[in-house]
């Protein structure tokens, strides 16, 4: 017979290693990119981020609330159709375009998927942010190397293997775990400090 679970105290080994990783987040860094996202707002540069799977999922809910929510508190979306003469956060998720993403795959290889919509639209100056837990994926490496040749600042997120992208970016955070879930749910939990920083905080873009 196998060996019945205790589903009560997996759910609370899981918890504990989840808090941890959590805990672990370092604040300076997350500070300092805190103030790397207000210097990009500041001087209109454009934010890409990226990432694979669970990662893509984060990206896009990361855009979502730095473009919206961020936005709209830094902009005053109460002032209606005024608000649209205030600046925003430039920002998109290089997920989101699936047939895009498709034609780049077939037509190249899987590898260049992101890369190539980089070289549409990042300029000098502006900021790639990916999510990775092996910090190795090849798409998000050979992105990340296109961005460095290009002028391009790139940050990534990576979990506790830390991977070529650790060795690559010019600013990581590394998520003190290995396994997906936590890793991605810490990811996430740095994601909404960058967002909230300035949801809670709009005084931060003041000059």
């Amino acid at each position: 017979m196998p060996e019945t679970v205790n589903v009560k105290q997996w759910i609370e080994h899981y918890r504990q290693e989840q808090v941890a990783a959590i805990a672990a987040i370092p604040t300076d860094q997350v500070a300092q990119l805190i103030d790397r996202l207000r210097v990009a707002y500041l001087e209109d540069r454009q934010i890409f981020v990226f990432g694979n799977g669970g990662s893509a999922a984060n990206a896009s809910h990361f855009i979502t609330d730095l473009g919206k929510g961020s936005s709209d508190k830094l902009n005053g979306a109460a002032q209606g159709s005024d608000s649209r003469r205030h600046r925003r956060f430039r920002c998109m998720s290089l997920n989101d375009n699936v047939s895009w993403m498709t034609a780049l795959g077939n037509d190249y290889a899987y590898d260049e998927i992101f890369a190539r919509q980089l070289i549409n639209y990042a300029r000098p100056g502006d900021l790639v942010l990916v999510l990775s837990v092996s910090g190795s994926s090849p798409n998000l490496v050979k992105a990340v190397q296109w961005a460095k040749q290009n002028g391009v600042y790139s940050i990534a997120l990576v979990g506790g293997k830390r991977g070529k992208l650790a060795d690559l970016a010019d600013e990581i955070i590394v998520i003190a775990s290995e396994h997906y879930g936590r890793a991605e749910d810490a990811q996430m939990a740095i994601c909404h400090l960058l967002c909230y920083a300035f949801i809670e905080n709009p005084s931060l873009v003041e000059d």
